[in-house]
């Protein structure tokens, strides 16, 4: 089934939805968790890691058939932190927060939901900067460049932890559904229904121009020492400033960043200097700054690279169809008009594969402005899309 949906925009889709704490449709007060792994983990690479930590959120409950469970596979600068908030600190909802809930499109009232966050991330799994066993210092630059095949493994044995023989769905955005994808090539009777939403088959060479120039930035930080910043105290904070800077722009849609900002002068005339003349500088180098103070560069590089690896189609001569072969699930496809880093071409290049293979695939494409993060927002036509299709997934 192939269709479109375009029409006006509401203005609950503008932002990320902050429901209070005490929303009804929120999943609450959540805990993260952690899974230990001490059997090795052979990768992509030809490493191996000898022992490894997955950091992990659960949802709603697992029925006594254990069908019912649903992975959420996170992008670039995310983490298994998808709903809910911490006592501690309420004002930190999940990044998917306005979709995973009670009486939400992923409804966990029916569903039990996982978030699990990959290797290599700065958000508790195990990454450059937890410490190496062979050492006793932070990995650092010695932590091996880790793949979206490798997160999959990883994710498998979480799922195998957990008593999940089969998931009911694994779904995800960008990098998130580019793991929904490989589930079915890895694993291709272990999922029932991949949603595939704001993804490509492969970068573009733009694509991985942009990641490029943004490792650039921070390899070329003075304070990046090779990657082994950590014993030196230090951070290549100005790297991982511009890097963020260079990626938020590709997240957004040239109609939403003026829509939003336009060319508002900040201080109400030129300044003729290099400060901040306009709003959209401002916010850029807020976005900068504050992911400078969270995210770990290291965890960057390795990401950026596991985006410019994944091909399933570079061991099948470029078909797309033959990689595809393998999937038994179901598909749904979203992609969004204005997005022009996952533009829906791109899309739709993994539904003609799919439906080369006759496999049954769903087609969203929505005429939103929001550009590639249009996927984290609350349009009432895509959510509509993702409730109709939980809903009619049999448990």
């Amino acid at each position: 089934m192939i269709f479109q949906l375009a029409g006006a925009y509401t203005n609950a889709a503008k932002e990320i939805s902050l429901n209070a704490p005490h929303d009804p449709t929120s999943v609450g007060a959540v805990l993260a968790q952690k899974a230990r792994f001490d059997a090795p983990l052979a990768l992509r690479s030809g490493a191996t890691l000898p022992s490894y930590e997955l950091a992990y959120e659960t949802y709603g409950k697992l029925n006594a058939a254990r069908s019912n469970a649903v992975l959420v596979c996170h992008a670039l600068n995310a983490s298994h932190h998808v709903a809910g908030f911490y006592e501690e600190e309420k004002s930190n909802l999940g990044w998917w927060d306005n979709l995973v809930g009670p009486g939400k499109p992923l409804d966990t009232s029916r569903f039990f939901v996982v978030g699990s966050n990959y290797l290599g991330s700065c958000f508790g799994s195990t990454g450059p900067a937890s410490t190496n066993p062979a050492t006793g210092k932070p990995w650092g630059a010695d932590f091996p460049v880790v793949t979206v095949e490798d997160w999959v493994e990883a994710q498998a044995r979480l799922a195998d932890r957990l008593g999940i023989e089969r998931f009911a769905a694994v779904m995800g955005g960008s990098l998130g559904a580019m793991q929904a994808l490989q589930w079915t090539l890895s694993h291709p009777d272990r999922v029932r229904h991949s949603l595939v939403i704001a993804a490509a088959p492969k970068l573009s060479a733009q694509n991985i121009a942009f990641n490029e120039v943004a490792r650039q930035a921070i390899m070329t930080d003075p304070d990046f020492h090779g990657g082994h910043y950590y014993e030196k105290g230090v951070v290549p904070a100005r790297g991982l400033r511009i890097a963020r800077m260079i990626g938020h722009i590709t997240y957004l849609s040239n109609d939403a960043m003026m829509e939003k900002f336009g060319r508002v002068l900040r201080r109400g005339s030129l300044g003729f200097d290099f400060g901040t003349d306009f709003e959209i500088e401002s916010y850029l180098r807020y976005q900068g700054e504050k992911f400078s103070s969270y995210f770990d560069a290291n965890t960057y590089l390795r990401i950026t690279k596991a985006l410019d690896y994944f091909d399933p189609a570079a061991d099948f001569g470029g078909d797309l169809a033959k990689a595809l072969a393998r999937a038994r699930a179901a598909f749904l496809v979203v992609s969004f008009k204005s997005d022009w880093r996952f533009a829906p071409e791109r899309s739709r290049e993994i539904v003609r594969a799919l439906l080369d293979n006759r496999r049954i695939v769903s087609y969203l494409e929505i005429d939103a402005p929001g550009g590639h993060d249009a996927f984290l927002l609350e349009d009432r036509r895509y959510h509509a899309a993702l409730r109709a299709y939980f809903a009619n997934i049999e448990l």
